[in-house]
């Protein structure tokens, strides 16, 4: 790998090592909106859990999982840029 190339790639390294951060800050709100989702779900009464909120409130708590479980995925990419330069 010649210099230029390095440099450009230590210079992604250090993009997506600000973006990571800030992925991982948006990941721990999702969480706490996904708890707090979960807790309002599993005190609704039973009644309530089978009809239009209880469906809501479990389409918004797949939803952050999905998300959540996404951002996680990007956890690997910093060792593949990693493993590009060694």
């Amino acid at each position: 790998m010649n210099k230029e190339r390095r440099k450009q790639i230590n210079e992604a390294a250090d993009l997506f090592a600000k973006a990571h951060a800030m992925i991982e800050d948006a990941k721990s709100i999702l969480q706490e909106a996904l708890d707090e989702e979960q807790e309002y779900f599993d005190t609704m009464p039973e009644g309530l859990q089978g009809g239009d909120k209880g469906d809501m409130a479990q389409a918004a708590i797949s939803a952050l999982e999905y998300a959540i479980e996404a951002m996680e995925g990007l956890d690997d990419v910093q060792g593949y840029i990693d493993e590009a330069t060694a």
